[in-house]
């Protein structure tokens, strides 16, 4: 397809996408603007963007797309749960990765990937290596952030990054669109966070 008809496909789309899925779109949206300020509204946001998700592909049939989503909720209700202060306990703040989080955030992109590349084998999809990939590292980028590391970004931009043209390849635009806009907002959130972690590092000194 040209530009022309890229355009002419995305404006079909937008005309013919009901309101749950722009509702949907907007909490996504939302969820992703809140964790760039590393807000803990990020939690409650993406569940109900992730529930309305699991409505939406039920109704057109995507029953694995629907358990993928389902890990989507329980690591938010993780996150959320992680990330709220506890009783004589600071609030957990954004930090970089330890040795042993880089080894289980491999383990989830890496054996997430073999594995669904197997079970996408048995269903129609023509792309199941992509879809695989593009899924596992989103996967584990969603565990970082609920475990409120700046790597989250890191690794939900490496899953962006292959979605984009997954997308226009199965002539989505307007995800495709969004995905772009996702990248953009993740890089803003890396950069954000190291200013985040660089501050909290800082001694503050009170005047005696």
């Amino acid at each position: 397809m040209n530009a022309e008809q890229w355009l002419a496909l995305l404006g079909q789309q937008l005309k013919e996408t009901p309101f749950i899925q722009w509702l949907a779109l907007a909490l996504g949206v939302s969820e992703v603007l809140l964790a760039k300020a590393n807000k803990i509204w990020l939690y409650p946001t993406g569940i109900a963007a992730t529930t309305l998700s699991i409505w939406i592909l039920y109704e057109a049939g995507l029953f694995a797309e629907c358990l993928l989503n389902g890990y989507y909720i329980v690591m938010s209700i993780y996150g959320w749960w992680y990330w709220i202060k506890k009783k004589n306990q600071p609030p957990v703040k954004a930090s970089y990765s330890t040795r042993g989080e880089w080894k289980i955030t491999l383990l989830i992109a890496l054996g997430g990937f073999a594995l669904l590349s197997f079970l996408l084998r048995f269903t129609p999809s023509t792309v199941p290596f992509w879809d695989a990939w593009v899924s596992s590292t989103a996967w584990a980028g969603m565990w970082l952030l609920s475990r409120r590391k700046i790597e989250n970004w890191i690794l939900l931009n490496i899953s962006n990054a292959f979605a984009v043209p997954l997308l226009f390849h199965k002539q989505l635009p307007l995800y495709a669109a969004l995905t772009i806009f996702l990248f953009i907002v993740a890089v803003q959130g890396y950069i954000k966070w190291a200013k985040i972690i660089r501050r909290d590092a800082t001694p503050h000194y009170s005047a005696s």
